[in-house]
């Protein structure tokens, strides 16, 4: 008695079904799905990166140093003096 039986999910389905009606039930299930389907496109949406804008022309274009070559700029911590 205490495990539920196919037959009591049988029944309890048929109870709703009366209750409800058919398309209540169909109508709830839709909209169940047009939920998830809201749900997954807000998840694709958030996924995709954002596009970087181009730097416009009046801003100076600024370069870092390849690991080859030594940095030219003083840096403040290479102008620190350790005690």
């Amino acid at each position: 008695m205490g495990s539920m039986s196919i037959w009591h999910w049988i029944i309890v389905a048929g109870i709703v079904m009366l209750l409800f009606g058919r398309g209540k039930v169909s109508d709830l299930m839709g909209d169940v799905a047009k939920g998830i389907k809201a749900f997954k496109k807000g998840m694709a949406e958030d996924e995709t990166p954002t596009a970087v804008p181009p730097p416009s022309a009046g801003e100076p274009v600024r370069t870092l140093p390849h690991q080859g070559e030594p940095a030219t700029a003083n840096t403040v911590a290479a102008d620190r003096k350790v005690v």
